[in-house]
């Protein structure tokens, strides 16, 4: 089916040709007429591209006029960016004197003269595609009816019902067998299979059934070319709960985790292996311990499996195709939870669409995606549809056709979405917000009257994720996805796609860009290892009208390449580059700019002066190193998303940037007394993150936590959208915020009110007032008795997620109360104190899921149990994980009683839930060496 690329690019030129034809632009009428004119033939070409995107194959004249149109409408775009920045340029001149107003008007005159010669050779070439329409009969053209699949709203729903597992319990069992035993030296076992057959959906199963009963663990995902170092960082990361400060020696990280886990029982999974040489490095971060310890990899490719278990094929387990009835169990959970429901007329086509996919998990979760609500007629066409080749490759082909069916049934402007989610490397997650920002950007999310830009682009993301052609990897306490990946097969394909329609192009193995008919449109580098490829001159003149740059630990320093047309540009600069000097100074002359992201710890040379980036919306710097900010950052009209560094000090001014939404990480204690108060004039502002880089407490301190109070109290009287507030203080010390005590009144609409390593000497009785709260981190010094606090949290109705932490170990238990609607929809409970002393009445927290206690085990052999929660018997069977997580301190006998204590009660109460026991070690001989 053809792409609609092509109806993209055409949708973004003609919103700006109608921004030509408004009120704004209504004294240049010989302009607007050539607008009006060319806009008519350029909607009729749009009509015609999305007719032709509908149909499976196109013949060599139609592809022709289809890239020419694309080509054309890039170029006629590129046009009117420089026209239209032209007379910004001298619109936002603030200059005055009557020889100055002359130069800006002859200025404007020559630029409506070039912009006048340019339209007319436009019209020409339009006039000439057009021509070459008529003559290729290009609307003879009749596109079959594509059946098109409507778009489920229930993304969440949708989401849980895929992942409903089906055919996965014996197989789960089986490597739980495999890989537990008596056995007390160190055990490797591997799956093997072919992608898309579930092997990391079975490995995630099995790590979640044993993780309870090791010490420690981690899971990662490898891919084929990845970045070793900081691969082993994330298995430190998830066995320390900090990463190496080595971040790029290789030898000290694996020394680091080798200490992390010379005597602990460890479970390590290391998915999608691609290479041994690469095994041949992971594996010796895993030491010989003697306690049992556990190691299960995922391949594709045996030789790799038969190497990691040092090949004794018995540990190697392969994966087997979906059974006929199981293939049928996972359709049917997708489409209508249960055989029963399903209607007996589909029967038949059923039979022949499960067939075709071979018994592989993911493509019969993407055809299902499809086929949900759909008529009989549409079954009948998807089934038709497939092609003879999954009856002679039912892995591969299968694979391909049944994820391109999914591509094909998109809508024009999701596809064109997908098409730019290429940009990133194979295995990358990708953040939701990055890649909205980055559509938004470019200019793929269309307008909706009384929608906000930022709800329609997340729309989209949950449409692709509804529809599983993306993969959701983190979702949240609300059960919103944040950030998500690409299966290898689907980005294959979406790949192949966007360089037939010339969309993006991906440069890797040292590459250079290659030479082809068309201009380069969008480019991502992905180069890794020490000595990248060089961009040459010519090469560089090439890249002159790219819309998005991408750079993926890329040495290449871009300052030096000519952007002009430029919209994105995300630099990832290689982890060895840490604390390089790298010159930005020029992305001052990238007038189109809109988003802007800078990863790892560079130092980053910013210009003085952005000058005339007024288009930019979104600027991300990521970087601990020292960061001085453009001194007019403030007056940038469309700012909307500004993430900074911690201890970056703004300009004054900030309350000028009305369009800003996002700030974060706004250092309360380096910007000026003016910044803070001028937050409350941010009326436009949704996420608000602060820090507090003071180490210790003082007057001053004092007076900035009133400032802000005061400026959180002009956003509650204003009509403000402020969502999210995160306050973070720095280690070591705590951050006293008794002067938000008295905030009235509060955000009302407030969603997530996170304040760490922030004391309050009590609940603030302001909290009851947020009756849309869905998460709340909050500290106090101690809890009293016929304290209301606890009730106060109790009342509040949109309440998920609470974390709760109390300093001083309270002398009474502190009582959850079941009465009336207490927690009615807490999900997830954190409690932190030296001593889990609660008391759970019956019909409290009806729907909690989660339970993690952190606690100090010291004294506990001498408690008698005191210590231990009651009312443990009324949490509900909603509840299926339970973490327990001690502090450092304790000697062993009090660590074996606390966890003796707690495993029992838990598991008389509560035994089909996921017991974990986590932070510091439970197996160390003692902490304090008694």
């Amino acid at each position: 089916m053809a792409s609609s690329a092509s109806s993209g690019v055409m949708n973004s030129l003609l919103s700006k040709l109608a921004a030509v034809m408004g009120e704004e632009y209504g004294k240049l009428r010989g302009v607007r007429k050539e607008a009006a004119s060319l806009e008519g033939e350029l909607r009729s070409m749009r009509a015609l591209l999305e007719k032709l995107a509908a149909m499976d194959e196109l013949d060599g004249q139609a592809r022709e006029w289809r890239d020419q149109v694309r080509e054309m409408s890039y170029d006629i775009e590129d046009c009117l960016d420089d026209f239209l920045h032209h007379l910004g340029l001298a619109k936002n001149d603030g200059s005055t004197g009557f020889v100055h107003k002359w130069v800006q008007f002859l200025k404007e005159i020559r630029a409506r003269h070039q912009i006048g010669n340019r339209i007319q050779e436009i019209k020409n070439l339009v006039k000439e595609v057009s021509e070459r329409r008529t003559r290729y009969r290009i609307d003879e053209y009749i596109p079959p009816n594509s059946g098109h699949a409507a778009v489920d709203p229930r993304v969440v729903a949708i989401y849980a019902e895929a992942a409903g597992l089906v055919g996965i319990d014996a197989p789960r069992d089986e490597l739980v067998r495999l890989l537990m035993g008596e056995e007390q030296g160190l055990k490797v076992a591997s799956i093997v299979g072919f992608g898309g057959l579930g092997k990391t959906t079975l490995a995630k199963e099995v790590y979640r059934k044993l993780e309870g009963q090791f010490d420690c663990g981690a899971f990662v995902s490898v891919s084929q070319k990845p970045d070793i170092p900081k691969l082993l960082n994330r298995i430190l990361l998830q066995v320390r709960g900090q990463y190496s400060v080595h971040t790029s020696d290789l030898d000290c990280i694996l020394n680091d985790i080798i200490n992390s886990l010379r005597d602990r029982r460890y479970f390590i999974v290391v998915d999608d292996l691609w290479d041994s040489f690469v095994w041949s490095i992971i594996k010796c971060a895993f030491p010989e311990n003697n306690h049992s310890s556990r190691v299960l990899t995922t391949t594709r490719i045996w030789s790799i499996a038969s190497t990691c278990c040092s090949n004794s094929q018995e540990y190697i387990y392969k994966m087997k195709s979906l059974t006929e009835q199981d293939s049928r169990r996972l359709l049917y959970s997708r489409i209508c939870g249960s055989h029963e429901a399903f209607p007996d007329i589909f029967e038949d086509v059923t039979a022949n669409i499960l067939k075709k996919c071979g018994g592989l998990p993911l493509a019969i979760i993407s055809i299902a995606s499809l086929l949900t609500g759909q008529s009989y007629i549409t079954w009948e066409y998807v089934n038709n549809s497939m092609g003879s080749i999954f009856e002679g490759n039912p892995t591969l082909g299968g694979m391909r056709q049944i994820l391109e069916l999914s591509y094909n049934n998109l809508p024009h402007h999701l596809k064109t979405c997908l098409l730019y989610v290429s940009m990133y490397p194979e295995d990358y997650i990708i953040k939701k917000n990055d890649l909205v920002r980055q559509w938004i950007a470019e200019g793929f999310v269309s307008k909706i009257s009384g929608l906000d830009v930022d709800d329609v682009a997340g729309s989209y993301f949950n449409e692709l994720i509804n529809r599983s052609i993306i993969q959701p990897i983190y979702i949240d306490y609300n059960d919103e996805v944040l950030s998500c990946r690409i299966h290898d097969t689907m980005l294959e394909i979406i790949r192949s796609k966007s360089s037939e329609e010339n969309f993006l192009s991906v440069i890797d193995d040292r590459n250079t860009v290659a030479p082809g008919l068309h201009k380069i449109r969008r480019v991502s580098f992905h180069y890794i290892g020490e000595e990248d490829g060089v961009i040459s001159a010519s090469n560089s003149r090439s890249l002159s009208q790219v819309r998005s740059v991408a750079f993926f630990n890329n040495s290449f320093r871009p300052s030096s390449l000519e952007l002009k047309y430029v919209r994105v540009l995300l630099l990832e600069f290689p982890r060895r580059w840490r604390g390089t000097r790298v010159d930005l100074t020029g992305i001052c002359g990238l007038s189109l700019l809109r988003y802007l992201k800078i990863s790892h710890d560079v130092k980053l040379v910013l210009p003085g002066q952005l000058g005339g980036m007024w288009h930019l919306e979104t600027i991300e710097l990521h970087t601990s190193e020292e960061l001085s900010i453009p001194s007019d950052i403030v007056t940038l009209p469309h700012l909307s998303q500004l993430f900074i560094p911690v201890n970056t000090v703004l300009p004054n001014g900030i309350g000028n940037l009305k369009s800003l939404r996002n700030l974060e990480w706004f250092d309360l204690t380096k910007n000026s007394m003016s910044n803070i108060e001028c937050l409350g004039e941010l009326t436009n502002i949704r996420d608000l993150k602060l820090n507090c880089s003071s180490t210790e407490p003082s007057e001053d301190v004092s007076r900035r936590i009133g400032a802000l109070c005061c400026s959180l109290e002009r956003l509650s009287r204003s009509p403000s959208s402020l969502r999210n507030v995160v306050l973070l203080k720095h280690f070591p010390s705590w951050l006293q915020v008794d002067g938000l005590s008295t905030l009235s009144p509060p955000p009302h609409r407030l969603w997530k009110l996170h304040l760490e390593r922030c004391l309050f000497s009590r609940i603030p009785t302001w909290i009851v007032q947020l009756r849309d709260l869905h998460s709340l981190k909050l500290t106090i010094r101690k809890a009293v008795p016929m304290d209301d606090g606890i009730i106060i949290l109790a009342c509040l109705p949109s309440l998920v997620h609470l974390e709760l932490s109390i300093l001083v170990c309270p002398e009474e238990r502190i009582v959850f109360s079941g009465t009336g609607m207490a927690f009615q929809s807490l999900k997830h409970l954190v409690f932190r104190c030296h001593k889990p002393f609660l008391d759970f009445k019956a019909c409290s927290m009806p729907k909690l899921q989660r339970l993690e206690l952190w606690l100090d085990a010291t004294g506990w052999e001498q408690c008698s149990g005191t210590c231990i929660p009651v009312g443990i018997e009324h949490l509900p069977a909603s509840l299926r994980e339970i973490h327990i997580n001690r502090e450092y301190g304790a000697n062993k006998r009090d660590i074996q009683a606390s966890k003796s204590a707690l495993s029992s009660v838990f598991a008389a109460h509560h035994p089909g839930a996921n017991l974990i026991f986590g932070g510091a070690p439970w197996n160390y001989p003692s902490d304090d060496h008694d």
